[in-house]
């Protein structure tokens, strides 16, 4: 069962606030993850203290970044659960993980973000491990 939306929906709010687009349905997912050459980060958000002290302040200082994906999303773990589900099934074979970040083109992975990459690290170290992926990964679709 979900959580609450009027529990979640200010968390929602922290990554839609900078034009992260919400992916609530396993269609959603499909619609974008197989978009041909697109450079997408998906956001497994959560409500968990790493992802309020950690993930989602790394993230919103990452997109400030010059160089970004061509599209940056976002699920939520514990309210969009079939979203979630689906997105996981892209992220093969990284594990299940609450928060967590993924960078994907064409199908494939190009860069993961694990929790146990999140909950020990400081937001602009997070941001600083992002900017690094967009500037490799993203700087030929900028």
């Amino acid at each position: 069962m979900p959580y609450p939306e009027s529990f979640i929906g200010p968390m929602r709010q922290e990554l839609t606030r900078l034009g992260v687009q919400e992916l609530r349905t396993a269609p959603d997912v499909d619609a974008l993850l197989t978009q041909p050459g697109k450079t997408v980060m998906v956001v497994v958000n959560s409500m968990c203290g790493c992802a309020a002290g950690k993930a989602r302040p790394g993230i919103a200082q990452s997109l400030q970044h010059a160089v970004k994906p061509d599209v940056v999303a976002t699920v939520f773990a514990g309210g969009d659960i079939e979203a979630t589900e689906r997105a996981r099934q892209y992220f093969a074979p990284y594990p299940p993980s609450s928060p967590s970040i993924a960078i994907i083109r064409d199908g494939e992975v190009l860069h993961f973000v694990h929790r146990h990459q999140i909950e020990n690290q400081a937001a602009d170290a997070i941001a600083r491990n992002l900017t690094d992926a967009y500037d490799k990964l993203c700087a030929a679709s900028a």
